[in-house]
């Protein structure tokens, strides 16, 4: 809601409280209370989200969007009028005006809500611009790229923050306080995933509700003008984060744990064939339907960290089926399965012999205490509210000149499981091993992700 969230902002400024959840002062008091300003590079429908987000707060400005779409422009200025926040300066006209946008000087950090291939490029030269990068999921593509944004953020001393919302959902945070206050006793195993039917997000013109199309490229618009390519270019789980982020939370990984190495399998690649000849604006005779789809159907991808655990990750966004990530979370003293159709949990000691309950008072009992405090503030923002939560964080730490909840290593390590995916495929499932991107600091490093949360 707008009035709460203006609610939220005016109340903190005033007391010189916020809600970060940075290492070391979350709901501690803030070291400015000056505007910041943050820019925008990419302002399609996910990129709205954020700005929409910004620009309900007091205490930040938005001093300059970017983006070559100019219907994604227009409908991001009526986003300034509609919460009277004065037009920024627009940057368009070619793929690098972003590096014009990076040369203006009143710009604290930037959110980056663009097409994959561009993610790092666009969070590395924002960094070397001396500004902080919030960075959607995926955030990087390969190793090498994985390595560039934990490089750059080490010679800059400017962070690199992943914008993965679902480290924050309200279930996810239930369970991460679960584990922490040791519900599950110590963990074994995990599982999670990206299960979405996205065909018709692919195709023609992105938006599910229009019915998709067979056409994706330059014949298409929103995600199907390039998210549909890697599909067809690349097999390996292409979208690791939304489940692995979570997940890594949860085993504190890059903190005192890590990723060592993984496999990963693909099952043969159909579904997008079926899709295009079924679809009634495809067919048999249709040019896309003689494509060879790389991306297989199913893949699935095992990973095994330093502490002993597994977690298995799934990837299965071009079959018909409902939407899931598939959540596990398992330890020697209980488990739990959770999703938004799936509410179960085992606990050895309370729940009845061999039986699963409903986890419903388990999930109010363990609620994070983020969410028990600012829920009301969340509400609206955007996928349930945890886009309230991740857009508030990237703010905060900037605003406490602090250490972001999700860094460039969290990044690098996350995203990692794209390119090795794809190496162990090729490799007909051979193992690989992940890069230690914090050179050995894992061992040593603090937990930071939502330490804290009960204070004001």
């Amino acid at each position: 809601m707008k009035s709460s969230r203006r609610k939220f902002v005016k109340l903190t400024a005033a007391t010189g409280l916020g809600i970060a959840v940075s290492p070391g002062f979350t709901f501690a008091k803030s070291m400015s209370n000056e505007k910041i300003r943050i820019a925008f590079i990419g302002v399609g429908l996910r990129g709205r989200n954020h700005l929409r987000n910004i620009l309900m707060r007091d205490d930040v400005i938005v001093p300059a969007i970017c983006d070559i779409n100019q219907v994604a422009l227009d409908a991001s200025k009526k986003l300034f009028t509609e919460y009277n926040h004065p037009l920024p300066k627009i940057y368009t006209g070619n793929e690098y005006s972003y590096l014009d946008l990076l040369e203006q000087k009143d710009i604290d950090g930037v959110i980056i809500a663009t097409p994959w291939l561009w993610h790092t490029r666009m969070a590395v030269a924002t960094m070397k611009a001396g500004k902080h990068a919030g960075v959607e999921v995926s955030a990087a593509n390969t190793l090498e790229e994985c390595w560039d944004l934990v490089n750059t953020h080490e010679q800059t001393g400017k962070h690199c923050m992943i914008l993965e919302n679902v480290c924050y959902r309200r279930d996810v945070m239930a369970v991460l306080q679960m584990v922490r206050e040791g519900l599950f006793g110590e963990l074994v195993h995990a599982r999670c995933g990206y299960q979405h039917d996205l065909r018709e997000v692919k195709f023609n013109n992105g938006k599910q509700a229009h019915g998709g199309g067979v056409e994706f490229g330059e014949k298409a618009i929103n995600e199907a003008s390039w998210r549909t390519m890697h599909s067809l270019k690349r097999n390996g789980d292409l979208y690791p984060t939304h489940g692995a982020g979570p997940i890594a939370t949860m085993l504190d990984i890059n903190r005192g744990n890590r990723f060592t190495s993984l496999t990963s399998t693909a099952t043969k690649a159909r579904g997008l064939h079926e899709y295009i000849v079924n679809h009634p604006a495809g067919g048999e005779d249709h040019p896309n339907a003689k494509l060879n789809w790389k991306l297989g159907d199913v893949v699935t991808t095992t990973i095994e960290t330093a502490k002993g655990e597994s977690i298995i990750v799934t990837h299965d966004c071009n079959l018909p089926r409902p939407y899931s990530l598939g959540f596990r979370v398992q330890g020697v003293k209980g488990l739990t399965e959770f999703d938004y159709h799936t509410n179960r949990i085992y606990v050895e000691g309370k729940s009845a012999p061999h039986q699963w309950e409903k986890m419903d008072s388990y999930l109010q009992q363990y609620d994070h205490p983020l969410w028990k405090r600012w829920g009301e503030y969340a509400s609206g923002a955007g996928h349930g509210g945890m886009d309230f939560f991740v857009d508030n964080a990237f703010v905060e730490f900037i605003k406490r000149d602090e250490h972001p909840p999700m860094d460039a290593y969290d990044a690098a390590a996350w995203s990692a499981i794209s390119p090795l995916s794809e190496s162990s495929i090729e490799n007909n499932g051979a193992p690989q091993e992940f890069p230690d991107f914090t050179r050995g600091r894992w061992m040593t490093n603090k937990r930071i992700f939502a330490i804290r949360g009960d204070e004001f």
